[in-house]
């Protein structure tokens, strides 16, 4: 028997290598003006109170410019709306600062660095910014975090009949990590996402399992991004959202299972 899930995303957030939000990248990734990469520039998070702003790295700064900029565009509250958060593997340049400081021959790693290097550290300043004390889930999914994070946030919506925003974001590894794990930049992906049709509804969206090949991008540089950064596997959807047209779409999962996902322009 084939499980759907079915929900309406009302707003939509975008940050990434030449990608500045959505709005400006709709024609972008329409084809209509061509990509030209440039490195993520990482606002900083106005929101936070001035001591936990200095003390915040680029994954918070990340989830909170692209969630932000969804639940902006949606028309509603953040703090009334549970989240899910979906990484590759979290704070990239933190966790490099930390094993910097464990090589060393001072080995006392900051407090702040410590309670930066959980998981769920994005979540826990995302409340404190938003005031939102909803449920918050927290998901590392490697190569599989957007796909993951989306089956988790579609089945909140349809099981809980409720609002949800996920939050899809990476963040580089500086060397020698990133030899290991190369992700070359920040990107993020937010999407609001409602069981019921509102006037704010930009697309209904569909989503079953598949073993279908994953749809591919045919700007070369725009599919380099969609390989390398984890996040980025979601920019297919976007894609169908920003050309105006109702389509399916293949979106990356695990080895042999995908998302086949159909977008239905409202």
């Amino acid at each position: 028997m084939t499980v759907t899930l079915t929900a309406y995303i009302e707003g939509i957030g975008l940050l990434g290598p030449g990608l500045s939000d959505w709005p400006s990248s709709q024609t972008i990734l329409s084809g209509h003006t061509p990509y030209q990469p440039h490195k993520t520039m990482l606002p900083s998070p106005a929101l936070l109170p001035a001591a936990e702003r200095r003390r915040s790295g680029a994954i918070v700064k990340l989830t909170l410019a692209t969630g932000l900029e969804a639940i902006a565009a949606a028309g509603l509250d953040a703090a009334s709306l549970p989240s899910v958060f979906s990484h590759s593997g979290g704070d990239g340049e933190n966790c490099h600062a930390i094993c910097e400081m464990l090589a060393s021959d001072d080995r006392q790693i900051s407090p702040t660095r410590f309670h930066n290097s959980v998981h769920n550290a994005a979540a826990g300043y995302w409340s404190i910014a938003t005031g939102a004390m909803t449920t918050s889930s927290v998901l590392c999914a490697f190569d599989a975090c957007f796909g993951a994070g989306l089956l988790e946030a579609l089945t909140q919506v349809v099981v809980d009949n409720t609002r949800c925003v996920l939050l899809a974001c990476d963040t580089a590894y500086p060397e020698p990590l990133y030899s290991a794990r190369p992700i070359p930049d920040a990107f993020g992906i937010a999407l609001v996402l409602a069981p019921q049709h509102s006037t704010k509804s930009l697309a209904q969206i569909t989503l079953s399992l598949t073993d279908a090949n994953v749809d591919r991008l045919d700007d070369a540089a725009l599919e380099n991004l969609r390989i390398s950064i984890p996040a980025a596997r979601g920019l297919p959807l976007l894609r169908a959202i920003s050309l105006k047209q109702n389509q399916p779409v293949v979106l990356d999962y695990l080895d042999s299972t995908r998302l086949a996902v159909t977008i239905t322009l409202c």
